[in-house]
């Protein structure tokens, strides 16, 4: 998987196309990822004895790997990812900055 946990990604396609978030959690079996702001759905929680009110519950909700690209934030564009070895360690980089993505 070359997009991970606390990336930031821009969405290419969808109707959140555009919108910059990070992703917060990426379901690799199933070939998705959440992004925060993304895909927000909303729920409605019945009334019960602990919350008789009942309530409207948002989340963000999955979208397709293949909807998202790496933010570049040096070139302020969108980037494929390429790998280096470096000290025997493989290391994630932005293509179009030349910039780590791994910390």
């Amino acid at each position: 998987m070359k997009i991970k946990k606390g990336d930031k990604v821009k969405v290419i396609a969808g109707a959140d196309r555009n919108t910059i978030g990070e992703v917060s959690k990426v379901l690799a079996k199933q070939g998705k990822v959440i992004v925060t702001g993304v895909n927000v759905q909303s729920k409605h929680r019945k009334p019960s004895q602990a919350n008789p009110e009942g309530a409207i519950i948002t989340k963000e909700g999955p979208i397709d790997i293949s909807n998202v690209a790496i933010y570049d934030a040096k070139s302020k564009k969108v980037s494929k990812v390429a790998y280096k070895l470096e000290d025997n360690k493989k290391v994630r980089i932005a293509k179009k900055s030349k910039t780590k993505l791994d910390k």
